[in-house]
């Protein structure tokens, strides 16, 4: 990122995080700028990648019969020559695959898969998990309910600057 995130930078990426089709005039209310000076600087930071995607979330009774599993993914070898890199690619190009993080610690990967139910879980597991030479090893948790889900990430004062 080439461009210093000022204050009215950092509010305006909170409050579209909240709220991605909020009005220019209904930003103005909220930061100390006219609806143009916003119209302009939001532009500016779908146009400088800083705001990368406008996406919807669904209300949970549009997803509530989903079966989620938290699946914790263990590897043989963490080269990236050694089959890891081939594994990320194959996981991040499933749509079931909601989240795919690297971690530290026991396990190598953290993944949040949504199906529609166990069956499809299965199907998902054993031709991309059980599989695939890479894998030690994966360890499956169901969630029960989600009691809360934000893709948010809030800014603050120390994020000016940056």
């Amino acid at each position: 990122m080439n461009r210093k995130l000022d204050r009215f930078d950092v509010a305006l990426l909170n409050l579209l995080q909240a709220d991605n089709l909020a009005t220019a005039e209904a930003l103005a209310r909220e930061v100390a700028l006219s609806p143009s000076a916003i119209a302009r600087r939001v532009r500016s930071l779908r146009e400088d990648g800083l705001i990368e995607a406008d996406r919807a979330i669904l209300a949970p009774e549009v997803t509530a019969d989903r079966l989620r599993a938290i699946v914790q993914v263990q590897v043989h070898e963490h080269g990236e020559g050694k089959g890891i890199a081939d594994l990320r690619r194959r996981l991040v190009a499933r749509p079931e695959v909601q989240l795919l993080l690297n971690i530290a610690g026991s396990v190598d990967l953290l993944l949040l898969v949504v199906t529609r139910n166990m069956a499809e879980f299965n199907a998902f597991a054993d031709t991309y998990l059980s599989s695939d030479p890479a894998v030690r090893r994966y360890e499956t948790s169901v969630v029960k309910a989600v009691v809360k889900q934000s893709p948010t990430v809030p800014l603050d004062d120390g994020d000016v600057g940056r």
